[in-house]
């Protein structure tokens, strides 16, 4: 598996989104699956993993999918080499009334939930998750730099974030502290292109998400979609979905997909790509 940079860490340059292991829409994994699909990603050399407080099965079983994380890496020979970064931010409440709530209070709670939900002491990567318009930005990037000076996180990441935002970021956090921007980004979305350049220019990572299209079948249609990646599959002999990968590992040394799995032989497949070489000719047809 090849290598790329995550602030801190070095992590496999593809890594898993772990969201449809709680809310695949069909159908949803069974926990042997979805511990199997977590396996089937460490087989493959995968050792970055992306999940959230907020994905699960329904408003009342908040920290679902990283509870499910840490089952699947307890025991793990190699757990020290595995990077798992989570979100915080949004909120579920009754009747799956979903929200954002940016305060100190809030956020040290659902970090707090976090940190036991996953079985560690400190996060290695803690990104919040979507801006609460009601709340300063830098103030709430502020309250992230003060749980990593508490030593409960070792990095810090934003999500969803515009270029002025991610300024804001780092200005608040210093040189280098911000470590990662994970944004939509796949063949259908292309409009986190201007963060991604900025994130290339300053040297920090870009974390597309949904990088395939989605979960609501964007992602095992893509070669139908979007002709040109069915086209350089055929030629390769290969998936759609490695095309798509590969194409997006093309655009920066900074970019590290995450996409999402709820069967082995998804991420398994994804995994592949990053040793799948795109001729200039290609990423040509496929930029274009």
């Amino acid at each position: 598996m090849k290598t790329r940079q995550l602030g801190p860490f070095t992590v496999s340059a593809i890594g898993m989104g772990c969201m449809p292991l709680s809310m695949a829409r069909d159908p949803q994994p069974d926990e042997e699956q979805a511990i199997a699909t977590v396996h089937a990603a460490l087989d493959a050399g995968i050792t970055f993993f992306d999940t959230a407080d907020c994905y699960a099965p329904s408003w009342d079983q908040m920290g679902h999918n990283e509870r499910l994380v840490a089952k699947a890496l307890r025991g793990i020979a190699n757990r020290d080499e595995i990077v798992v970064a989570t979100k915080g931010g949004i909120t579920r409440s009754e009747g799956e009334a979903w929200g954002r709530d940016g305060s100190k209070q809030y956020l040290r709670k659902a970090l707090e939930a976090s940190l036991r939900a996953l079985e560690v002491d400190v996060i290695d990567l803690y990104q919040w998750h979507r801006p609460d318009r009601w709340k300063v930005y830098g103030e709430v990037v502020q309250h992230f730099a003060d749980f990593q000076a508490e030593g409960l996180i070792k990095a810090v990441g934003i999500s969803n974030a515009n270029v002025e935002e991610i300024e804001v970021a780092q200005q608040v956090l210093g040189p280098g502290g911000l470590v990662s921007v994970q944004n939509e980004f796949s063949p259908r979305f292309r409009s986190s292109a201007d963060e991604l350049a900025h994130c290339d220019e300053h040297g920090i990572a870009f974390l597309p998400w949904s990088p395939l299209g989605g979960t609501s079948g964007g992602a095992t249609e893509v070669g139908e979609k979007f002709q040109a990646f069915g086209d350089v599959a055929r030629e390769h002999g290969v998936s759609p979905q490695q095309v798509v990968l590969a194409w997006e590992l093309a655009q920066s040394e900074q970019v590290i997909p995450i996409p999402g799995a709820s069967r082995p032989a998804s991420i398994t497949d994804s995994a592949r790509a990053v040793d799948l070489v795109l001729t200039s000719e290609q990423l040509a047809r496929l930029d274009g």
